[in-house]
């Protein structure tokens, strides 16, 4: 048998091939064996941001305590956007993920598409935030939009009238840091709190831009020197707050139907 020559071309082929091989089962195994801790922190993340824009979320609460407060004050249901009807028997419902599927999505038309989304889920996961005595006192919202360089996540908590803010918050934008990026700003943020998300007509109102502010019951400023993350923001909040978004479930909020 002729001796292994690992200094060959052949030989060092061989070892670069039988390490790669080595190399991808670790990774893989790596990867498989942490997915459920991964799985478990996506999860913990979206309850902290729930509990923050609701304002049940301080400095100093731990994890076990941001699971407790979410278990014990958070009810997520399921909403069918066309009807704003609530929709049951549905778990682990993931939004991107159905956005994607031509049989839990729906194509958006051009004129529509205000956030530049192009497809959605037909439902949404909404939270309903209850005080001590089990009453719901908001709604917590999700929303997503195209900024300028990223898509941007975000919750809206609503009032029980299905009109005023009671506070946003996007945690997930890759927004130029300084400019758009500014969207996560707390200050900016405080804004919004107490505009009112539709109009007397019922139609999506909300309006990000410069001087804007002027209008007292819908009008945010636009930040300074991020134009085109400004415009992504006003155009997310005026698909979503509309009839193609959340307006059939905002509307029966308002008429407390829900």
């Amino acid at each position: 048998m002729a001796k292994f020559n690992k200094d060959s071309i052949g030989g060092t082929l061989t070892v670069v091939v039988l390490l790669s091989l080595i190399c991808s089962l670790i990774v893989a195994g790596a990867s498989v064996s942490l997915k459920p801790a991964q799985e478990e922190q996506k999860q913990l993340d979206k309850q902290k941001n729930i509990l923050s824009v609701a304002g049940l979320l301080q400095p100093s609460t731990t994890t076990s305590e941001i699971k407790d407060i979410f278990g014990s004050s958070i009810e997520p249901k399921i909403v069918d956007l066309a009807t704003g009807e609530y929709v049951d028997g549905i778990t682990n419902f993931d939004a991107q993920a159905a956005a994607k599927d031509p049989e839990q999505s729906i194509q958006i038309s051009p004129e529509d598409d205000k956030a530049g989304l192009r497809t959605r889920a037909k439902y949404a996961e909404v939270y309903l935030v209850k005080n001590a005595q089990g009453e719901v006192n908001q709604i917590v919202l999700p929303i997503y939009g195209t900024g300028l360089w990223s898509v941007m996540y975000g919750f809206v908590s609503v009032a029980p009238d299905g009109n005023t803010i009671k506070g946003i918050t996007y945690y997930d934008e890759g927004e130029t840091p300084g400019l758009g990026g500014e969207i996560e700003n707390p200050r900016w943020q405080a804004n919004f709190v107490g505009k009112k998300l539709r109009n007397e007509k019922g139609e999506s109102a909300i309006t990000v831009a410069k001087g804007a502010s002027a209008d007292k019951e819908h009008g945010i400023d636009a930040l300074s020197g991020a134009t085109l993350t400004s415009k992504g923001v006003d155009g997310t909040f005026k698909y979503w707050f509309s009839n193609n978004g959340f307006g059939p479930y905002l509307e029966k909020l308002k008429m407390g139907a829900n």
